[in-house]
């Protein structure tokens, strides 16, 4: 007999109420996807016609999205790969309570329209009192691309060459900034400006002078370059791109800039991201002289480059809740770090893994503070179980042949399901 005409049909499959469930949350194409590959093991004999729905069941993705969170144990605190900054619990449930139908736009005294995501940017003038206005876009990239546009579309942007950088995928400032129309006035060397090499830059074509923080890389030895306070006095707007997009000094950092002094220095205008150093989702700020900001607002390339609804809710809630998971881990104690790694490491010595707990050094990550390390502490394990690893979420670095979990980016209530995952590993 052909055990094949023993297989269920696929209605009679997604009638059990497990996978009925399973639609409401992944979608009937997802579910019917995993019975049809139930149904398809069932006829070459892989597992009884009795356990098709069983086996669907088994097969569910766990989320409707291919996308899987992981933990960090990479000891990179903004690892672009990863997806950088970690939100916050208040953003995460920020993120929650947008996703329905919001005010975002909408005045609900008066029932009429109201300002586009205005709690958003009332929360990073109150955080940023130095700017004179504030507006939001998509990334950090985008912020400086609608500066150029508005500001400087047919005329001339003056940046020093040892400030025309590579970001992250090959993409290149100089390129970035020709493609707005603008033209790029050059001055001084890949190691040394100066004042000088500006004031004779400086004609009528010039619409402002761009100054970069070169924050994946450091030049060192016969180097000069001219702060923001100089530059402010060349009868031209300064726009300055800090790019991490601390708000304030850290004093965990104290090279890295941040947008207050930048505008407190005379800049014109400073543009940051938002998912590096403040912690927050993918965003591009725009802070600085009100005049400018509001040219920016209400130039045509700022509706492309308009954040959404769960954007402007997830950074509000970073600018107005408590610490975020990045200050967290660039704060961690590496005495708490050491304990932890001991405890992890006993618990897995114990069940006969060989693991090590090891003082190591964390980076910042996310193109910010490349000469900065962070002291830390993580557990070593043998480098096989990194894919094994990898395959359950966690994320870990292979160095000197051996696989480090470094602890520094691990909350502290994750411990036991690193624990786990090396187990099952």
């Amino acid at each position: 007999m052909d055990r094949r005409r023993d297989v269920p049909r696929t209605d009679a499959v997604l009638a059990d109420p497990r996978l009925v469930e399973a639609v409401a949350v992944l979608g009937r194409a997802t579910v019917k996807g995993v019975v049809a590959g139930a149904q398809e093991r069932a006829r070459r004999g892989e597992i009884p016609p009795d356990r098709v729905a069983d086996a669907a069941v088994a097969a569910l993705p766990r989320r409707a999205t291919t996308l899987a969170p992981v933990i960090n144990a990479t000891g990179v605190v903004l690892h672009t790969n990863l997806g950088r900054a970690a939100l916050s619990a208040a953003a995460v449930a920020a993120l929650g309570a947008a996703a329905g139908h919001t005010d975002v736009e909408f005045d609900l005294e008066t029932g009429n329209r109201a300002r586009r995501g205005r709690g958003t940017l009332e929360a990073l003038a109150a955080a940023v009192p130095a700017a004179e206005a504030v507006h939001v876009v998509n990334n950090g990239a985008a912020a400086l691309v609608l500066a150029a546009t508005a500001l400087a579309a047919g005329r001339e942007i003056v940046v020093s060459r040892g400030e025309l950088i590579e970001i992250g995928d090959g993409f290149r400032l100089p390129d970035l900034l020709q493609s707005t129309g603008a033209r790029l006035r050059e001055v001084g060397t890949t190691n040394r400006t100066s004042l000088r090499d500006y004031e004779l830059a400086i004609r009528p074509e010039t619409a402002f002078v761009l100054k970069v923080h070169p924050s994946n890389f450091v030049v060192r030895g016969f180097t000069s370059a001219v702060p923001t306070a100089e530059l402010a006095n060349l009868g031209v707007p300064v726009v300055v791109d800090i790019g991490s997009g601390l708000l304030v000094p850290e004093p965990l950092l104290p090279d890295e800039p941040d947008a207050t002094t930048a505008l407190r220095d005379g800049a014109a205008l400073v543009t940051a991201s938002g998912d590096k150093l403040l912690g927050g989702p993918q965003a591009g700020l725009l802070l600085g002289r009100a005049g400018i900001v509001e040219r920016l607002r209400r130039h045509s390339l700022a509706r492309a480059l308009r954040v959404d609804k769960l954007t402007l809710a997830a950074l509000e809630a970073t600018l107005r809740g408590p610490q975020t998971p990045t200050w967290l881990a660039l704060h961690a104690d590496p005495g708490e770090l050491r304990a932890r790694a001991h405890r992890l490491s006993d618990r897995l010595c114990a069940h006969g893994i060989t693991a090590e707990a090891v003082e190591t050094a964390s980076v910042v990550g996310g193109g910010g503070a490349p000469e900065v390390e962070l002291p830390s502490w993580g557990v070593a394990l043998d480098p096989v179980l990194a894919k094994p690893l990898r395959a359950r979420s966690v994320v870990g670095r292979v160095e000197r042949g051996r696989l480090l979990l470094d602890l520094r980016c691990v909350p502290p209530d994750r411990d036991d399901d690193v624990y786990n995952a090396v187990r099952e590993a």
